[in-house]
């Protein structure tokens, strides 16, 4: 075959094949459909279970059948999935109604992870196969082919509730996201009936029913005002708190108690949470903290948190609101796919798609009914008339040599060939005109359909036929019937499966929280050569003295009300607030600092450490690696950022010493070949710390600067280099940008 050349403009073929790929992501994986409010895995996979014959009151199957028939027959992206949707769709603390009874290990609240697919089973809950899945035999819904065409799959579920209120939804497609609150049953159900019976309903007189989000955590809506705007135009914020009770603790003391939490806060932002709650101890932003617990079991959530006795509590509670998750917002974007596209909808669209849906599904169902009543009221009356003439149609049969000889002479009247005792019979026999169904009816029917109790319960079948013909035919042509009929159907699922709301709706105050304000002190800061610091206070401090110096690496007074600060040799400053590192005793272990600061041991070293009380009122000076030089004022270090750059440095050079100026008067550069400069601090010129600074001293090629020394005027100082004892203030006091003494070990 000659090999086509296609010229085409390159953006052209990268636009069409980036629309059809969003596409297909948007309708065929993230977005739910309006009408049975599930996602194309979901359908696939319930579909799947109804298949398999994995119903409510049958055995559990394993869920590594369900995943894998899935998989292979309808949706062939991938096993993890389909058994995440199945996993999603077990849990009672994700969905409002759960769709499939898990047995095994399904995950929890706290976020643990559900067993593999090998371990557990799961077979359909009562509810899916009653209101998701019932009537697919009726030619309800379309059944489209399926991804390699060699089966057939429903492409929506025929769901008799508006699921997708129920059950809500969460997705993300390409450049597009849905986020869908679950409602209460009973509350979406009582809205859909009045929607049935006034299609005009606003959305206000719809939120007489449905009075706001219902999540399977409980909780509180704070922002019930807002709910009505949301629900109007399908977008917005709802603020969920959790449920605080207060409780009479031992000696006094008062116990909160957390029982329900924010929708949002299910997973691993539980233990974040308890973490954030115990971080407000340990930093001292609250005193008022006894113990914290996790009694949470099998019942439900059970936060307890302890306090002193005479803690305000209210005040508590607000800090709690502000300072964790236990107040979050749940982001509202009521997008689904509606008449084969994305759209977002507020309630009343949703409910206006599903009650169209539901009257879709009841006229097709009542149709195929209408035409099996028909079919069978056509065979009773044809048995009715047979029984009538039954002599007559024994003699038919008797005469005739084979079936269709007698079946042409039931359905046509000819007589030919046929044997009979009489010409009476005969002429009886030609005005015979059963249908074909009749007539096979009648060939098949069995000696015993001829006893006369058997007679009065095809009459009395004929009748229930013609009662039911005349309801169906009653349903097709009047709304109100039909529409009476989904009522039913729904009073029915309200019923059975209804419960009470859990989430509280409400107008809540703004959370106010008076942050009390820390007492300044004189507290120091210690820091061993592991990076692990902490603050103690003076007494402390003065009974510990030789120890504590003796024990860490650096040791300084600041306020605990101050900052400190990090220089790293990348040139960067990094500040932590004092109150954020652990207050307590000389020998409790402090936290890395690496975990209260954007510092990072791994990546960089740390330089110099010191309070910003100290810098700002000293100077500091700047050695580099190449030898470049700077002294800045300190108080351009009273920065708010946690980190800023403290100095400009050139390519591949790095900051060897950052000292703070108080009473030194010379410095000593040492490089890495031995070279020796001392000259007088004066001769370094002030900058701005965005500079880069002066040459302090000539290098040689590859040589560095490798320690930086400083002396006082008549202060003795020894170093040892090489193993070789210096005095640095009896080295030739030189000039700056000079090459300096080398010194011979």
């Amino acid at each position: 075959m000659e090999e086509k050349i296609i010229k085409t403009e390159y953006s052209e073929v990268m636009e069409k094949s980036y629309i059809d790929y969003a596409m297909s992501v948007i309708i065929a994986r993230a977005l739910p459909d309006v009408r049975d409010g599930l996602k194309p895995v979901q359908r696939r996979t319930l579909y799947d279970m109804h298949e398999l014959g994995i119903k409510w009151d049958k055995p559990y199957r394993k869920s590594a059948r369900i995943v894998g028939d899935t998989m292979g027959k309808y949706h062939p992206h991938g096993d993890s999935s389909i058994y995440e949707a199945l996993v999603v769709m077990t849990q009672d603390f994700k969905k409002g109604l759960p769709l499939i009874d898990g047995h095994g290990n399904f995950g929890s609240i706290e976020g643990d992870g559900a067993a593999a697919m090998r371990y557990t089973e799961a077979r359909l809950q009562k509810v899916t196969q009653e209101a998701f899945l019932a009537d697919l035999d009726k030619n309800v819904v379309d059944f489209i082919p399926n991804f390699d065409e060699t089966e057939k799959e429903p492409c929506v579920l025929p769901v008799k509730i508006p699921n997708l209120l129920v059950n809500g939804a969460e997705g993300i497609a390409v450049g597009m996201a849905t986020s869908i609150p679950p409602h209460n049953l009973t509350e979406v159900i009582d809205a859909a009936k009045a929607y049935m019976k006034n299609p005009d309903i606003s959305t206000k007189e719809l939120m007489r029913y449905i009075k706001g989000p219902d999540f399977p955590t409980g909780g509180i809506v704070c922002n019930q005002d807002e709910l009505m705007h949301i629900y109007e135009t399908g977008t917005g914020k709802i603020k969920l708190r959790g449920k605080v009770e207060i409780e009479k603790g031992k000696a006094g003391k008062t116990n909160l108690i957390i029982s329900e939490i924010p929708y949002t806060m299910v997973g691993a932002n539980i233990a974040k949470f308890l973490s954030d709650v115990a971080a407000l101890a340990e930093t001292k932003k609250t005193n008022d903290i006894v113990d914290i617990s996790n009694q949470s079991s099998k019942e439900g959530i059970r936060f307890v948190i302890e306090l002193k006795k005479d803690t305000d509590v209210e005040n508590f509670i607000n800090m709690l609101y502000k300072k964790t998750r236990l107040e979050d917002t749940f982001g509202v974007n009521m997008l689904a796919v509606a008449d084969g596209r994305p759209e977002t909808m507020g309630i009343k669209e949703i409910l206006r798609h599903s009650v169209d849906f539901q009257f879709e599904v009841a006229s097709r169902k009542y149709k195929t009914l209408l035409e099996k009543e028909q079919e069978r009221k056509e065979v009773q009356e044809g048995l009715i008339k047979a029984c009538n003439v039954i002599d007559l149609i024994i003699e038919i049969l008797r005469g005739s040599k084979d079936r269709t000889m007698a079946k042409a002479c039931l359905t046509d009247g000819i007589t030919d060939g046929i044997a009979f005792k009489s010409k009476g019979s005969k002429i009886m026999a030609a005005q015979l005109m059963f249908s074909e169904r009749q007539a096979n009816a009648i060939l098949e029917m069995r000696l015993y359909k001829l006893i006369g109790l058997e007679i009065e319960a095809l009459m009395k079948e004929h009748e229930e036929t013609m009662a039911n013909i005349y309801r169906y035919e009653d349903i097709l042509e009047r709304h109100d019937s039909m529409a009476q009929v989904i009522i039913n159907e729904l009073d029915a699922i309200k019923k059975e499966f209804g419960r009470k709301r859990r989430t509280s709706i409400e107008n809540a105050k703004e959370a106010v929280y008076e942050e009390k304000k820390m007492e300044e002190m004189e507290v120091y800061f210690l820091m061993d050569r592991f990076g692990y610091a902490k603050t103690i206070d003076v007494p402390a401090y003065e009974r510990n003295k030789e120890a504590v110096h003796t024990e860490n690496k650096y040791v300084f007074s600041c306020k605990n009300t101050g900052r400190i600060c990090i220089f790293t040799n990348l040139g960067q400053l990094h500040t932590i607030k004092v109150a954020d590192l652990p207050f307590g005793k000389f020998r409790d272990k402090g936290i890395p600092i690496d975990n209260v600061s954007n510092f990072n041991s791994s990546k960089e070293e740390l330089i110099q450490i010191t309070s910003q009380s100290d810098l700002n009122l000293y100077r500091v000076v700047f050695a580099t690696r190449q030898s470049m030089l700077k002294v800045v004022d300190g108080g351009e270090f009273d920065v708010a950022k946690r980190t800023v750059a403290a100095t400009k440095l050139s390519e591949e050079d790095q900051v060897v010493s950052v000292e703070v100026l108080k009473e030194q008067r010379n410095i000593v550069l040492q490089t890495k070949d031995g070279y020796f400069l001392r000259f007088p601090l004066e001769e370094i010129p002030e900058k701005k710390k965005g500079a880069i600074g002066v040459r302090g001293m000539k290098l040689s090629k590859d040589d560095y600067v490798e320690q930086v020394y400083y002396t006082q005027n008549a202060v003795e100082q020894t170093i040892l280099y090489k193993e070789k004892e210096i005095e640095l203030n009896k080295l030739k006091l030189g000039k700056r940008d000079t090459k300096g003494v080398k010194v011979r070990v």
